[in-house]
């Protein structure tokens, strides 16, 4: 007759190695890898000025200030919070998504100036799936660049300049769309990139 234990010898051994490979080695191997590939990806894409953290060109931030281009909403957290990322979950026909990208709407039509026959892009009035995406659209940061200009004193071509210069196109030529990343253009707004 069997003991115990030699019912359980095989279920804890491959339990104890598995652990170990996908709790530690695996993870290990990952991390070597992305250090010896991609180490400023591999630590979170940190944008750094003399030492200091500002961001992450990874993540997006709140900016509201009118001389500073505006992320797309969050529904993370209280907005913004990594530790909260994900969408609202709101469906198509929700009263209140419909509710509250009709206010975005008005909102952002009053902060750019634009009149109601320009349309808006989907991107300026809902959230992402994480809530953290740091992009906007290109069509997105045109309709902002006028009140940038503005706040700033600046021309709309030099404001425009900036904008081209963070557009990132498709990745590999097909994949996405193209986007503008908003920290790493407000930062180099404020001159310090």
């Amino acid at each position: 007759m069997k003991r115990v234990i030699d019912y359980v010898r095989a279920p804890l051994a491959a339990t104890f190695v598995m652990a170990a490979l996908v709790g530690l080695l695996y993870p290990a191997a990952v991390w070597l890898i992305g250090q010896g590939i991609a180490p400023d990806k591999a630590a979170g894409s940190l944008v750094m000025r003399h030492g200091q953290v500002l961001g992450s060109s990874l993540l997006g931030q709140k900016f509201t200030g009118p001389g500073y281009f505006h992320s797309r909403p969050s529904a993370a957290g209280t907005g913004y919070d990594a530790t909260a990322s994900g969408g609202s979950n709101r469906g198509p026909l929700s009263s209140d998504l419909i509710r509250d990208v009709r206010d975005r709407v008005d909102q952002y039509r009053i902060e750019n100036e634009l009149a109601r026959s320009i349309p808006v892009p989907a991107d300026a009035v809902t959230a992402s799936g994480s809530g953290l995406d740091p992009h906007i659209s290109p069509e997105n940061a045109a309709l902002q660049a006028a009140r940038i200009a503005r706040a700033r004193g600046l021309t709309l071509d030099a404001v425009m300049a900036k904008v081209k210069k963070h557009t990132e196109e498709r990745t590999l030529g097909f994949l996405g769309e193209p986007r503008v990343n908003v920290l790493l253009l407000n930062l180099d707004l404020d001159g310090k990139l």
